[in-house]
């Protein structure tokens, strides 16, 4: 019996869809009457943090159609914490799709993205996605700081916490 060699992108989408559900997790966890949270003045608010989940997929999305362009600003985050949310769970499940049905050779195709102040590099499309998801974990680690400081329960992430014991 032979066994199918895992192909990057199959790795890619296990970790993905792993990931998203653990950072959708954190994202239910906060309180939403805390979502203008910030720990200091120069700090993104809960809301604006959580954000950036979404615009992670923005940037892969753009990725997959092999062209990033960083030339107007973001959109702004939703009215309410549970719309942002609602939008990452609709942005991850768009992302798993979109990157279902592309085939690998489309994923090796070399996409610029910024690698310095005014300066561009190129990249695999796949390897922007990679940068996106531990953009997520990154920003993810955050978030679970900012429970904290806002008093909230931090589930469990890769193990047990003070407040998602295992045993």
């Amino acid at each position: 019996m032979t066994q199918k060699t895992a192909t990057e992108k199959d790795m890619f989408l296990n970790s993905f869809q792993r990931e998203c559900e653990t950072t959708l997790k954190l994202l239910k966890a906060f309180p939403t009457d805390k979502s203008e949270f910030k720990p200091h003045e120069r700090s993104r608010t809960a809301k604006e943090l959580a954000w950036n989940f979404v615009m992670e997929q923005a940037v892969a999305d753009k990725a997959m159609k092999g062209k990033l362009d960083f030339s107007q600003r973001p959109p702004s985050p939703p009215a309410s914490y549970a719309e942002v949310i609602a939008t990452f769970e609709n942005a991850s499940r768009d992302t798993v799709k979109k990157l279902s049905a592309m085939s690998e050779d489309e994923l090796h195709h070399m996409v610029q993205f910024p690698v310095g102040p005014g300066k561009m590099g190129d990249f695999r499309s796949m390897d922007i996605l990679w940068m996106t998801l531990m953009d997520q974990i990154h920003h993810r680690g955050q978030l679970s700081v900012y429970l904290r400081l806002v008093g909230a329960k931090v589930p469990s992430i890769y193990g047990p916490t003070a407040d998602e014991t295992w045993m």
